[in-house]
């Protein structure tokens, strides 16, 4: 019986596995958990040209973010961080980076925290959203998307 069980709970984990592979778009650089669209040209462009007028504002054209980003400001929150390989958007799950632009820093940390990165869930869709976070990992090294590939798949495990 406890061998049965082994051999079904072994097929189900091949099947799952099948599928995963089977979703994972071909020339993907990154295990399946990893939903931005970087590799995908048209999806970028769309990305840089709504990142230019929702994000560049604060986090600047170059994604440099705000000066002193690691420092608060006098009203205790912190500066629009950097999107480039000197912050620290590459250490997060493609889903938080989702949930996050969504909702806002604020909402998705709770515990009262403060911050002035607002919700875009009501003005941008979510291929939207996508598409700007499609755009910022472009920009990343390959070393960078190494190790992002490395958060999303950690991610996918949870």
């Amino acid at each position: 019986m406890a061998r049965s069980i082994w051999i079904a709970g072994a097929a189900g984990a091949v099947a799952v596995a099948g599928l995963g592979l089977a979703l994972w778009p071909a020339g993907a650089t990154e295990a399946p958990g990893g939903i931005l669209r970087w590799q995908d040209p048209a999806v970028v462009a769309q990305g840089a040209e709504i990142y230019a007028a929702e994000c560049a504002a604060c986090h600047g054209a170059d994604l440099e973010g705000q000066p002193d980003w690691q420092v608060r400001n006098a009203n205790g929150r912190m500066p629009a961080p950097p999107h480039d390989r000197t912050g620290h958007t590459w250490h997060h799950a493609d889903a938080l980076l989702i949930d996050i632009t969504t909702r806002g820093t604020a909402a998705v940390v709770g515990r009262g925290y403060e911050s002035d990165m607002p919700a875009f869930g009501d003005r941008l869709s979510e291929a939207e959203i996508i598409a700007v976070l499609s755009y910022i990992k472009s920009t990343w090294p390959a070393e960078i998307l190494e190790i992002h590939a490395q958060v999303n798949a950690a991610a996918a495990m949870e």
